[in-house]
């Protein structure tokens, strides 16, 4: 798919229907910056609202991915495998968050033994601590970001205020207090600050 025809598109057809960026994101309940970078050609819609944006801007689903009006009608077949692509994202997402706990509780289980054995094992003193390090702490240390990471790309999060769902940057997540998939960050839409809870669709 061409990004940048695709966004040229959007464009034209979000003002032959009389909107700003900031309204139709409104429709969306998505930023205004996720529409700038839609019709610039830096990223694409997501799956899970394709359809909505294509009925809000009066156009077929297979117009919005080729970039252009086309008289065949095969939206019926197109809106399928835009449902399927958001059922295939959330099914992606969930085994990457299922991912998560796994390597979370091999990491924490080798902390463990590692400890165990330092403690338990006739060794010297700096030989302890250099058990702890190569087995225990440095794979955790070397693997927290990438846990992070899968936290920040997998799904997304709910505002507790005005319910808008969005994906933090890498700095929210890293900083933001949290209880299990829960965190505390600020919104990007109403710029309110909640507990934020961890969801896989944007469908409501």
């Amino acid at each position: 798919m061409n990004q940048i025809k695709i966004g040229k598109f959007i464009a034209e057809s979000r003002k032959e229907k009389g909107l700003t960026q900031l309204q139709l994101a409104e429709k969306l309940n998505i930023t205004d910056r996720a529409v700038s970078k839609w019709e610039t050609g830096k990223s694409l819609p997501d799956a899970s609202i394709m359809l909505e944006l294509c009925e809000i801007l009066d156009i077929k689903a297979n117009e919005l991915l080729k970039g252009e009006k086309i008289e065949e009608n095969n939206e019926e077949k197109l809106s399928e495998t835009i449902v399927e692509l958001a059922k295939q994202k959330v099914a992606a997402d969930k085994t990457l968050l299922n991912l998560e706990i796994v390597i979370g509780v091999i990491c924490v289980f080798i902390l463990l033994a590692s400890t165990i054995m330092a403690a338990y094992f006739n060794l010297e003193e700096w030989q302890r601590i250099l058990l702890i390090l190569i087995f225990g702490i440095i794979p955790l240390i070397a693997l927290f970001p990438f846990l992070l990471k899968i936290e920040q790309k997998a799904g997304y999060y709910e505002c507790a205020v005005c319910h808008h769902k969005h994906v933090p940057t890498f700095k929210q997540i890293n900083m933001s207090m949290h209880m299990g998939r829960t965190r505390y960050m600020r919104c990007p839409k109403c710029n309110q600050k909640s507990w934020q809870k961890k969801v896989l669709t944007k469908d409501l």
